[in-house]
């Protein structure tokens, strides 16, 4: 099988450099508008070989789009355009907007809508990591809308990548994924922004510094170019799932203020709750 790459970031690296380690392609092209990291995919092995679009498509029995979801919403039709037999999907952190962009397409069918929960705050092919999928879930959105063979091998491309495939339809996978995903890199950004504002010495933040302030703020290192097309696409649930958090930031401010202990000790008790419910979900991130 020959598999192509659009996009040769941290996702669509690492999915190169798996597959090839996993020996599931015998050729895998890369295909990226950035002549540097094209450079560096083929100087790190994530690809084979660096192609144009189109001679990309006709050369290939499957096509993986690793793009921003606003990339996808144009690159999508005009991969559908190309190709005969080829399977296509998608790795984007949205999917409803995307799938009705293609709705209907004649060649729906040779698309999956499809999205790994895998990734860093890291971009760009440095960042590609071999392992980065390794048991994490894979999600396969509106399954009955993709053809058989399209279906067989995208299913076969994620359990190659060692992932844990869940099924559901597009809407869902944005409302679930505005709780899970979404709102953690958001409030990561307004964290790393309350920081930077309030304590003007640099020094004095990097001296304080601690696990949980890292852990918490890690992702607000994470690229504009993908986040922002996504918190647009995904806006309704993620406004929604936004006014919640704020509900729940005024709860213990106002508990704070008026010095109700016993207020605040219960909301930390509910939350603590979290852990109970991660350890028996599919999301968990082992």
């Amino acid at each position: 099988m020959t598999i192509t790459i659009i996009g040769l970031g941290l996702i669509g690296g690492s999915v190169g450099l798996e597959l090839k380690t996993k020996r599931f392609s015998e050729r895998i092209i890369g295909v990226d508008k950035n002549p540097e990291h094209c450079r560096i995919a083929l100087e790190r092995g994530l690809v084979d070989e660096i192609h144009k679009l189109v001679d990309a498509i006709q050369q290939s029995d499957l096509i993986i789009l690793a793009v921003p979801v606003d990339s996808i919403l144009t690159l999508l039709p005009f991969v559908l355009d190309h190709v005969t037999h080829q399977a296509v999907t998608d790795m984007g952190s949205t999917k409803l907007s995307i799938t009705e962009q293609v709705r209907n397409h004649p060649k729906r069918g040779n698309y999956v809508a499809s999205h790994p929960m895998a990734g860093t705050e890291f971009s760009g092919p440095l960042a590609a990591v071999q392992g980065l999928f390794n048991k994490k879930v894979g999600i396969i959105c509106d399954m009955g809308l993709s053809n058989q063979k399209s279906l067989e091998t995208i299913t076969n491309l994620y359990m190659a990548l060692n992932m844990r495939l869940v099924f559901m339809n597009s809407s869902d996978h944005d409302l679930h994924t505005a709780y899970v995903s979404h709102i953690s890199h958001i409030s990561s950004f307004a964290l790393a922004l309350t920081v930077l504002e309030k304590e003007q010495n640099e020094k004095n933040i990097m001296n304080l510094a601690s696990g949980g302030f890292d852990s918490t703020v890690r992702l607000a290192a994470s690229s504009a170019e993908m986040w922002v097309p996504v918190f647009d696409q995904n806006r309704d649930h993620v406004l929604e799932v936004m006014d919640t958090y704020i509900e729940k930031m005024t709860k213990f401010k106002e508990y704070i203020a008026a010095g109700d202990n016993k207020k605040v000790h219960e909301l930390i008790r509910k939350a603590n709750k979290i852990q109970k419910t991660l350890n028996s979900s599919p999301w968990k991130q082992q």
